[in-house]
């Protein structure tokens, strides 16, 4: 369950100012690609969490509503002093509604869609993004493409990121498409620290399925925010839906 997952725990230690996810270089690029697709029109975004891309977007003075499912992440958002001109909804970003639509612009970030667990529930986001937007609109995801080139015969976990201080690693359940990812924290003494997440990986052809039954068509694809191109050795992608106009 989400909410087992993001709890006050969890939300205390999302915000890291300044790198990671919240550095200015990574929320700026998105922040800029987002205000020029929503061109001056209303916006929400799905799975806010605390606000690292919605808050700077209302400061561009952008109409900005998120829905999230977790309270504890809506409280952090809200405690914060540029938090105001964010309308939030606490609610399943693949069925709740957001008041004011439709929408020139939904967006889901950040890997945020795979924390539904299966395929029906991702589909229905991308019917309930359809349901906000204008005809002609568009649905924005930012996912991670899954690594299973790393996973030789027999193994079923991969190594995706060491620092000083934390090793992340994600284990494959193939057969139905989810992992698990571990996140181990930890300093100079013998222990560590360690949060789970579980996700349902997609792959962008079947998100592009996803946008076809829901009436999008794929607008672009790219590597990254700034417009890299998107190659078989891609990690990520950022891919622009647009819905009919029909």
């Amino acid at each position: 369950m989400q909410d087992e997952i993001w709890t006050d725990e969890a939300a205390a230690a999302y915000d890291t100012p300044g790198v990671g996810m919240f550095a200015a270089d990574v929320v700026g690029q998105a922040v800029d690609r987002l205000a020029e697709l929503a061109a001056g029109g209303r916006v929400l975004e799905l799975g806010v969490g605390t606000g690292r891309i919605a808050i700077p977007l209302a400061q561009r003075g952008l109409q900005v509503t998120g829905i999230d499912t977790s309270e504890p992440m809506l409280a952090r958002l809200r405690a914060k002093d540029t938090a105001s001109s964010v309308d939030v909804i606490c609610g399943d970003m693949a069925t709740a509604t957001a008041p004011g639509a439709p929408y020139a612009l939904v967006f889901v970030v950040y890997n945020t869609i795979s924390n539904l667990l299966t395929q029906s529930e991702q589909v229905q986001c991308f019917r309930n993004a359809a349901r906000h937007l204008v005809p002609g609109g568009r649905f924005v995801v930012e996912l991670w493409v899954p690594e299973l080139r790393k996973l030789p015969p027999g193994q079923d976990a991969t190594v995706f990121e060491t620092s000083p201080g934390y090793v992340g690693l994600d284990t494959y359940d193939v057969v139905n498409q989810r992992l698990v990812s571990h996140h181990f924290t930890f300093g100079a003494g013998r222990q560590a620290a360690l949060s789970r997440s579980p996700h349902r990986y997609i792959w962008p052809a079947e998100l592009d399925l996803m946008g076809i039954i829901a009436g999008f068509e794929l607008e672009s694809r790219h590597a990254d925010w700034s417009g890299g191109e998107f190659t078989a050795d891609s990690r990520s992608h950022v891919s622009v839906y647009r819905l009919s106009e029909r």
